[in-house]
C-alpha cells in the first residue's frame, strides 16, 4: 500500500495522485493540513514537503514526483 502525503492544492501532487488513479495503484491519502498526518510527515520524511510517500510493502519513502512516479512505475507496473 501506498500512502501519500499531499495537499489538495498542490499541483505535483495532484500529478502523483493522477498518476497512481490511472494505473489502478491501491494508495491511502493523507492529508497534511491535518495535525496527525503532519506530525508523522515531519517524523518520517524530516521535512514538510509534498507530495511524499511510504511504500508499506518495502519501507521505501520519497519525495519529489518525478522520483515518485519513476519508483511506482519500476515497482508496481
Amino acid at each position: 500500500m501506498i500512502n501519500l502525503y499531499y495537499l489538495s492544492t498542490c499541483p505535483y501532487c495532484k500529478k502523483v495522485i493522477d498518476f497512481l488513479d490511472s494505473n489502478n495503484i491501491e494508495y491511502k491519502l493523507l492529508d497534511i493540513n491535518e495535525h496527525e498526518n503532519f506530525n508523522k510527515l515531519l517524523k518520517i520524511g524530516k521535512k514538510r514537503q509534498v507530495p511524499f510517500i511510504v511504500d508499506t510493502n518495502t519501507g521505501n519513502v520519497m519525495y519529489e514526483s518525478a522520483d515518485i512516479i519513476e519508483y511506482l512505475t519500476k515497482e508496481y507496473l
